[in-house]
């Protein structure tokens, strides 16, 4: 036999599950947007690759697929666009000849920043509407969620 608490729970359960389908549609709409803002022919891939490249400062397009959780493929599909569109340099590793090591251009870190202030300002905005309590918890209840 189940109990209220335990239907209520499940309730809310798939609130949550729903909640969380629908910000991951506008995390995609936010990538979309972001990307086209840096380059008209930049998909949300390439943008994620070359948010977490200007984070990252220099990396690898292996350590970006480990990190990213992709497949090295689509990353150096990406990274090829990012390089012909003049956001990323890419250069031998001294270290490892066979090895390619991918910075972002000056000009790309300006973009991905402008993008990044433009989603901060507003998230910044529906969560100052909201006790700071209430934030808090949400930010504990999402970490929870993302190292799980």
């Amino acid at each position: 036999m189940t109990t209220d608490v335990t239907t209520d729970l499940d309730a809310a359960i798939v609130d949550a599950e729903d909640a969380l389908s629908v910000l991951f549609s506008r995390v995609r709409l936010v990538y979309k947007t972001a990307a086209a803002q840096i380059h008209p022919e930049l998909r949300p891939m390439g943008y994620k690759i070359l948010s977490a490249i200007v984070r990252l400062g220099e990396t690898s397009a292996s350590a970006l697929a480990e990190s990213l959780e992709t497949d090295k493929a689509v990353v150096s599909r990406q990274v090829r666009v990012l390089e012909e569109a003049g956001l990323v340099i890419v250069r031998a590793d001294d270290r490892d000849g066979r090895a390619r090591l991918l910075t972002a251009t000056p000009a790309a870190i300006e973009r991905v920043r402008s993008a990044r202030a433009t989603q901060q300002d507003r998230l910044r905005e529906i969560l100052r509407s909201r006790p700071e309590a209430e934030v808090r918890a949400f930010a504990d209840v999402l970490r929870v969620v993302a190292e799980g």
